[in-house]
């Protein structure tokens, strides 16, 4: 994925559908966007035709019903977006968005055992 490339909130939206369900139908991704988000068919329609012409997502046009899948893979498109909002939001500091998450939201015991669990593996590689 490139920087020009960058999902929009709807794209991304359409992507989680695809990343979870894998392989779908236009209805199918529609049908559960439509559960927390009031659209209509023809906007996800045009907004999954628009992304195949960006190269975010593959079509299988075998079948009457055309599948859509993701030609973009979740951890990828995660980590950009995770660098370029660290980079835009926290001048490239990374310990200045934990900060900001840690302080702002209070996390659970398990949660917080991941991230001790985190940084040991971090420091162990170093």
């Amino acid at each position: 994925m490139s920087f020009n490339t960058k999902p929009t909130e709807s794209e991304l939206e359409i992507l989680q559908v695809l990343w979870e369900y894998g392989p779908q139908s236009v209805r199918f991704v529609h049908e559960n966007i439509s559960k927390s988000k009031d659209t209509g068919y023809t906007t996800t329609l045009k907004i999954m035709q628009l992304m195949l012409d960006k190269d975010l997502l593959a079509r299988d046009t075998s079948s009457r019903s055309h599948i859509y899948s993701a030609k973009i893979s979740q951890d990828k498109t995660q980590n950009q977006l995770l660098n370029s909002f660290i980079n835009k939001t926290f001048r490239g500091s990374a310990s200045k968005l934990v900060m900001q998450a840690l302080g702002s939201h209070q996390p659970s015991s398990e949660e917080l055992q991941k991230i001790k669990n985190l940084i040991d593996q971090i420091e162990k590689q170093q």
